[in-house]
């Protein structure tokens, strides 16, 4: 039963190997896989991977201990830990672990040099467009590419329509 908790490589090589393979996915993820994401956070999908990883690898043997897996989920959940504490307690650090928000569309006019950078067709701009009922690029005041890789819109015919619904003068 001891050999299931035995260490066959150092703990401190395991915390760094854990470390390294966390950063290089988490730049990955941050800066080249932005639009794959989906509606999970960047931290939801790297943590939920590595953590996979890791575990089968102590439950299916590839690790000599159980105690070997512990330590690298470990390190795995204490660097996605970190990152949220250090997201939450500075703005700078939140900037670099969180992806900006990008317009790609203000006031009718689409952004083609920010459609480029993120690699967005304009057919895939004007199917999400479709998908938030904008039939026509006209109505948008703004379309933006938000951290999580969803579009958001919001249409200027919605803040008349607002506004006629609550009766203030000079909306139409």
């Amino acid at each position: 039963m001891g050999h299931l908790f035995q260490f066959q490589i150092p703990a401190w090589e395991l915390v760094l190997r854990g470390t390294f393979i966390y950063w290089f996915l988490f730049v990955l993820f941050r800066f080249a896989l932005r639009r794959d994401t989906g509606s999970l956070t960047l931290a939801d999908v790297l943590v939920v991977v590595l953590i996979a990883d890791a575990a089968q690898n102590g439950m299916a043997g590839e690790y000599k201990s159980v105690g070997e897996a512990m330590v690298l989920v470990g390190t795995i959940a204490g660097w996605n830990y970190f990152i949220d504490w250090m997201s939450y307690r500075n703005g700078a650090f939140a900037r670099f672990a969180q992806p900006s928000v990008v317009t790609l569309v203000r006031n009718g006019h689409v952004l083609s040099h920010n459609l480029q950078q993120q690699l967005i067709t304009g057919e895939e701009l004007r199917s999400q467009l479709r998908l938030n009922g904008v039939e026509n690029l006209a109505d948008v005041k703004w379309a933006r590419l938000e951290p999580d890789g969803h579009i958001s819109v919001i249409r200027h015919t919605a803040d008349v329509e607002q506004r006629e619904m609550s009766g203030i003068p000079g909306a139409g």
